[in-house]
């Protein structure tokens, strides 16, 4: 398969319809493509092929081409694809468009953590409310947004907008939390809590446990001690060096919407778990992945 041509509106300059029945793994793999993107356009990188972009990505070129077969002809043939325009595809097809408003509950140290990285904003989520209820936290201010009352929950979901929300609060809260979220109108919901949060299907609950990231490299490492690992394989695309990246298929999670999974893979980078993915599977959605 070779990469099609594209007029600038798209076929014949028709607008394209991305098509909605996307795989959960090719949704994942869309989020990855999206992070090398944007890597390559900060490095000013203006065309990429199609096996670059695999390479990079840490797929096989021939699965990247089916990938993005989702979202209509792209690319021209013998030249690549055009980096800003394929990045503004997948953020269509990942509902990244108009960017999303985020809320998150637990002002610790992983709250903080969190509101403090930069690459949200950057991937289209912005912070737009925190919540605890510690009152020596409450009123404290942590990076431009002040910690309010989780009394306060429904009203302020009524006021901020917000479309998805975080839960980092210990496990024993985490269940109200979500009750209440899903309540205050919530569909989209990150966890960070080690439980499975019990929800209606209507609302989709995705998990981070990064002990189980931990587990898993810990197998990794047992099960290569002693083999010669290779270095790592870097390419130099116009000028910028791209690190392939790896993910972990057996834990994408189900689910229908894009945007929590490109939300979990800024908590990724957020997380510095690069090499696998932190999410496991949401006892929510329908989609099976291939």
């Amino acid at each position: 398969m070779t990469e099609q041509h594209e007029t600038p509106g798209g076929v014949s300059g028709r607008a394209l319809t991305v098509q909605r029945d996307i795989p959960q793994a090719t949704v994942t793999r869309l989020a990855t493509y999206l992070r090398v993107l944007a890597a390559l356009a900060d490095e000013g990188v203006l065309i990429v092929s199609s096996e670059e972009l695999a390479v990079a990505a840490g797929v096989g070129s021939a699965k990247l081409r089916k990938d993005l077969s989702f979202l209509g002809p792209n690319g021209v043939r013998g030249v690549g694809y055009d980096v800003a325009r394929l990045r503004g595809r997948i953020e269509e097809a990942l509902g990244l468009s108009d960017g999303h408003r985020v809320i998150l509950i637990g002002a610790g140290n992983l709250g903080r953590a969190l509101i403090g990285y930069r690459g949200f904003r950057r991937r289209g989520f912005s912070m737009v409310g925190v919540f605890d209820q510690d009152p020596a936290l409450i009123g404290e201010p942590i990076t431009g947004l002040v910690v309010r009352d989780v009394a306060e929950l429904s009203g302020a979901v009524a006021e901020l907008a917000p479309t998805i929300a975080v839960i980092a609060v210990p496990d024993a809260a985490a269940q109200a939390v979500c009750d209440d979220l899903v309540a205050a109108g919530l569909r989209s919901i990150l966890s960070f809590c080690s439980i499975t949060l019990e929800s209606s299907a209507a609302v989709e609950v995705r998990r981070v446990d990064l002990a189980v990231e931990l587990q898993m490299l810990s197998f990794e490492q047992a099960r290569t001690a002693g083999d010669v690992t290779a270095e790592p394989v870097t390419r130099s695309l116009a000028g910028a060096t791209v690190h392939p990246v790896t993910w972990s298929p057996g834990h994408t999670g189900h689910g229908r919407g894009g945007a929590p999974a490109a939300m979990c893979q800024a908590v990724h980078t957020a997380a510095a778990q690069a090499g696998q993915t932190a999410t496991e599977p949401s006892n929510k959605g329908s989609v099976v992945a291939p």
